[in-house]
Formats: structure tokens, sequence, C-alpha cells
């Protein structure tokens, strides 16, 4: 369940998969709104729909723990935010800190800015967006656990997108290294930040986060790296697809976690 923007209103959105892992039928349903293009629109790109898993297949052979990870995962797509400003919000408070802090930041930022949804009892709230954020004090967001720099970077952001100083269609429109130099001119945003953005923001699957300490964390273990070998230099062999290798690191720490589980066997044979 998610609360979406959806022409100004914030609409609740439940989803499911009425189907299998390899013939899925993924429905939704909104909580006293009627489906729209929007909403469709909207959760295609939430959780990467239009792409299919069949054609990220990686340019090199593959073998051992990675090769385990991929089957534990079969069928995974790359998730995105919905829009820019989603991205900043959520890419900002991860600066220089751990996974827990990070996601307690984001928490209370959408509790203090998220417009809220009513349901049964329970609150939900969307992503705080750029209006909310663009008109808040800097101390209501440093409340929120951000530093000040953080906070200034974010609210920044926040008026440029309000005001079409910077525009989603615009960085769109570039290829991947040019977006990159866009965004890292942008106060607050460095080499990091800026190709996680368009990793999670805009599925550029061809950019990958240098210096990610998570996502080295899973990938060491995936593709059996000395302890001294870099981890940027280890994913350039995956050409254009590096940036899915990424997520290949996060789903394998959410399966040690037991936080999902591994897919089924596949009744068909195949190879990666």
């Amino acid at each position: 369940m998610r609360v979406l923007e959806v022409n100004g209103r914030p609409v609740l959105v439940e989803v499911e998969n009425r189907g299998t892992l390899d013939v899925p039928d993924v429905r939704y349903r909104t909580r006293g709104d009627e489906p729209s293009a929007a909403i469709t629109a909207n959760l295609r790109r939430i959780l990467g729909l239009d792409l299919d898993p069949a054609f990220l297949r990686f340019p090199v052979p593959i073998g051992g723990a990675l090769r385990t990870a991929i089957v534990a995962l079969r069928g995974m797509r790359p998730p995105r935010f919905t829009n820019l400003f989603e991205s900043f919000l959520n890419v900002i408070p991860f600066q220089q800190l751990s996974l827990e802090a990070g996601v307690s930041i984001i928490g209370r930022l959408v509790q203090r800015f998220g417009r809220p949804v009513e349901h049964r009892g329970r609150q939900y709230h969307a992503s705080a967006g750029a209006r909310a954020i663009a008109a808040a004090r800097l101390q209501q967001l440093r409340a929120c656990g951000l530093s000040r720099g953080k906070a200034q970077t974010l609210r920044n952001l926040a008026r440029m997108i309000e005001a079409r100083e910077l525009r989603e269609e615009e960085i769109s429109q570039m290829p991947s290294q040019q977006a990159l130099h866009a965004l890292m001119e942008l106060p607050g945003i460095g080499p990091w930040s800026a190709a996680l953005v368009l990793l999670r923001g805009l599925g550029r699957l061809d950019v990958f986060p240098p210096g990610d300490v998570g996502a080295a964390r899973g990938l060491r273990p995936l593709l059996q790296l000395d302890p001294g070998m870099s981890i940027d230099r280890a994913v350039e062999r995956f050409g254009d697809r590096r940036g899915y290798l990424y997520f290949y690191g996060l789903g394998a720490n959410l399966l040690a976690r037991e936080l999902i589980r591994p897919a089924a066997p596949e009744h068909r044979s195949g190879s990666y």
C-alpha cells in the first residue's frame, strides 16, 4: 500500500500480484478514488514494470555466489522513485550516514511533510513533496534529523524544482555522463548522490554509485572480491548493466536478513 500524489491529491493505492512470478498479473485498487492513467503510469515507474528482466542479462559470464543470488531474485525489476524531487529526498539524508539513520530521517520527513490519508483508523502519508519542503523552515527540517547543510541542500533543490529552474524532463534527455555532471553542479550533490539519483530516480542502469558502502558490503561476497580490491573497478565489467548489479547487492542483503524469500525454482531451463 502506498499513498501517491495524483493531480494534486493524495490517493491510497493497494497493489497485488494475482499471478505468478513467471506469469505476473499485477493489479491495483484505490481507496476512495477511481483508477486512472496517472496512477497506472506512477505504479509502472515505481515497480519497474516496463523493464523485462529477461532483457537485463549481464554481458559477462556469471557463476558462483552471484549466480545463486540471481536465481534467488529471479524476476527482479529495478524500482524507481516517482519523480526527481523524491529521488533527492531519498538520497540526501543518507549522505555519510548509516542505512538505519537515513531511513529514520526519511520517515520523520514523510510524517511531518507528507500529505496524509486516513483508512480504517490508520494514517498513511504520501512522500514529502517539493512544495512542502520549499516552504519549510530550516528548523523544521533539522528537527527531522537533517544536518544544517543537508536541510539547506534539500530546501534549495525543492525551491529550484518548484521554480522550474531544475526540471526532470531536461535531465532525462541527457546522456548519463552529461546528466551526472549537471547534477554534480548542484550545491550539496557529489558523485555518489548524482549517480544514485540517476539510478533510482531516472532508471539509468548504466550508472553505479561510486564509493557506496552498503552496495560494497552486499556485492563483495557475491563477486568474491579480495579484501583490497575496489568494488567500483569490479563493477565496470558489467557495462551498461552495472546499475542493475547494485540491486542484486541490496536484494542479497534482504535475503540474508530473511526480509524477503527466494524465488521458487524456475520450471523451464535458462542461462545467465
